[in-house]
């Protein structure tokens, strides 16, 4: 079982989550650049770092760096999850089909076939969290089940839910006690309810109408930050 973080009871000042990034490495840095970091700033970025897009090596030699100059945690998406099935037991079909590929080519070396991912990158996916909670909040990277209390969702911890969940996108209500806010499920605009934060923009998703901003938001301010597609 993965060890999940709790802080209850600990106030976090300069909180930062971040959406998806699938490998958009300029999109990412163009976005740390606006936000205009300070030393106290909790960098909280909500998975699905890779895929998709073009550098999904970048991003995570750029994640690695950050987590030395800024408190950082890192939650797991569900294509880390389909990374973490190709690097343990070598399933590779379900990864190919839902952007893989374009991560194994960001690890060729000067177009060669063949592919080298550093020790250090899978480490990073295997320590990725399943989810994080504060007083006021609790973050995960697809969602929670909206007719179960935050409490029960995590006592039955179902990995399923944590990173493919969307049955929470059709609810009118929550039977939750504090925000949820999570990623995976693109949409043109950030979603900002009393419960629920969703902050995945599409930015891999560019060529859609309505889509291709990477979106952070601090909190508890609720302030939205997002950039365009960098290609």
């Amino acid at each position: 079982m993965i060890s999940s973080l709790r802080l209850k009871g600990r106030i976090l000042m300069g909180l930062i989550a971040i959406g998806d990034i699938h490998g958009c490495a300029k999109s990412l840095d163009a976005l740390l650049e606006r936000l205009e970091l300070s030393d106290d700033d909790h960098l909280l970025f909500v998975g699905d770092y890779i895929d998709r897009g073009p550098d999904s090596k970048g991003v995570i030699d750029r994640l690695l760096d950050l987590r030395e100059e800024h408190e950082c945690t890192f939650l797991r998406g569900n294509h880390e999850s389909l990374m973490l099935g190709y690097l343990n037991a070598g399933a590779f079909n379900l990864w190919r089909v839902n952007g893989g590929i374009a991560t194994l080519q960001s690890y060729m070396k000067n177009g060669q076939p063949d592919v080298e991912i550093p020790e250090a990158h899978q480490e990073f996916v295997r320590g990725t969290e399943l989810y994080y909670e504060t007083d006021d909040f609790l973050f995960v990277h697809a969602g929670l089940k909206a007719d179960v209390s935050v409490e029960d969702n995590l006592e039955q911890f179902d990995e399923e839910v944590f990173l493919w969940e969307r049955g929470h996108l059709e609810a009118s209500e929550y039977a939750w006690d504090k925000t949820i806010v999570c990623g995976h499920t693109p949409q043109p605009e950030p979603i900002n309810k009393e419960r629920l934060i969703m902050i995945d923009t599409g930015c891999v998703y560019h060529m859609q109408p309505g889509m291709g901003r990477l979106t952070a938001v601090r909190l508890p301010e609720r302030e939205f930050v997002d950039v365009e597609y960098e290609g």
